[in-house]
């Protein structure tokens, strides 16, 4: 096969994403949690759900839930304090797994990457095979269930991830991605948050064939840098590769809140999700960071910016919490409700964990 005859070919991309990840490794671990609503996070009033299981799911209960809402919801629920420390290492088994496969390997936390098999290390012609086997391998290596997603680009493949879930895959054909998105809501799409989608409803754009319908020039206009991306996926059009290895210049999360906020304890339950995130962003591709910026939206949509430098890369979540901390609370009180919260890390370099050369140890 020509390189061209290669460029024409689609892609296999498959999307792993593991299920329930740190409430399933902690009924894994632990006997009495199995079967039971767990949620991992602290149970005091101004604690954050980091995940739920499958029992505590069926309660509304769901990650980024403050701990009070959690228990009203399910008054039976099982906090448990996460152990990042051991997500990262079973983290890093079902990296091996992966690179079995594939050296194109792009993690976006310790539960979910995206693999490109279109040539593959097992020269296997079926991506839905490969998908299969990954799980098995995980189920048999970690004692803990995955999804997977597998289409012809990225977005596609995040999608059908989310179809069969819990211990399912689900596959996008280059026939049918163009009909899968028409047919979805757009709140459901991937890198649609709650302010962009509250943004195209109020254009009237609810779902797929509504965004389809829009003209580039509309989604620039509205959306600016992201319009060309949703112009593209309203047609199941993304054409961004996996990329291994790839070290960002900076990575961050933000939220916008259905109501202002005006106190510090709201604020950093609000924080909490955003730092986990970023943090699990930076542990599942080893890497370090050393500057920390909180970014502040308010009411009448000005914002600010505090950042802090520190001289040798963050080593636990637990140090980025507190620098978060540090940033919020001089804000306070706040000239103005606060509609929207962001945590980024920059000065990012590589770091190679200590646990790797030990991971077939571990298999």
């Amino acid at each position: 096969m020509t390189g061209e005859e290669s460029s024409r070919r689609p892609r296999k991309i498959v999307h792993v994403d593991m299920d329930a990840f740190y409430a399933s490794v902690e009924q894994r671990d632990n006997p009495e949690l199995r079967g039971v609503p767990v949620a991992v996070g602290s149970p005091a009033a101004r604690g954050v759900v980091a995940a739920a299981s499958y029992e505590a799911r069926k309660f509304g209960v769901h990650s980024a839930m403050p701990s009070v809402t959690a228990q009203r919801k399910c008054p039976d629920l099982v906090f448990v304090k996460p152990r990042f420390d051991v997500y990262k290492a079973v983290s890093l088994q079902i990296r091996t797994i992966f690179a079995e496969y594939t050296p194109i390997i792009e993690p976006l936390s310790l539960d979910e990457a995206y693999l490109d098999v279109t040539e593959n290390l097992k020269g296997m012609e079926i991506a839905t095979e490969i998908a299969a086997e990954i799980r098995a391998k995980i189920k048999a290596t970690t004692g803990l269930t995955a999804s997977a997603g597998i289409s012809y680009n990225k977005f596609l493949a995040k999608m059908a991830s989310d179809q069969n879930k819990p211990d399912g895959q689900f596959v996008i054909t280059p026939k049918n991605g163009s009909a899968f998105v028409e047919r979805l809501p757009v709140k459901k799409f991937h890198g649609v948050g709650p302010a962009t989608a509250e943004k195209m409803h109020r254009l009237g754009i609810e779902t797929g064939a509504d965004l389809k319908e829009r003209t580039l020039d509309f989604l620039v206009e509205h959306f600016g840098k992201s319009g060309p991306y949703f112009y593209g996926i309203a047609r199941g059009i993304d054409d961004r590769l996996v990329r291994p290895d790839r070290v960002r210049k900076s990575v961050g999360a933000e939220d916008t809140f259905s109501q202002d906020i005006h106190s510090f304890e709201p604020a950093r339950e609000g924080l909490q999700p955003l730092i986990e995130k970023v943090w699990g962003y930076c542990e599942a591709n080893e890497i370090g960071a050393k500057t920390v910026t909180l970014k502040v939206k308010y009411a009448d949509f000005s914002q600010i910016t505090r950042s802090k430098t520190v001289s040798s890369a963050l080593s636990a979540i637990v140090d980025l919490e507190e620098i978060v901390a540090l940033l919020l609370a001089p804000i306070f009180p706040p000239r103005n409700g606060i509609r929207l919260l962001g945590v980024s890390l920059s000065s990012l370099d590589r770091r190679r964990s200590e646990v790797t050369p030990q991971l077939r140890f571990l298999l």
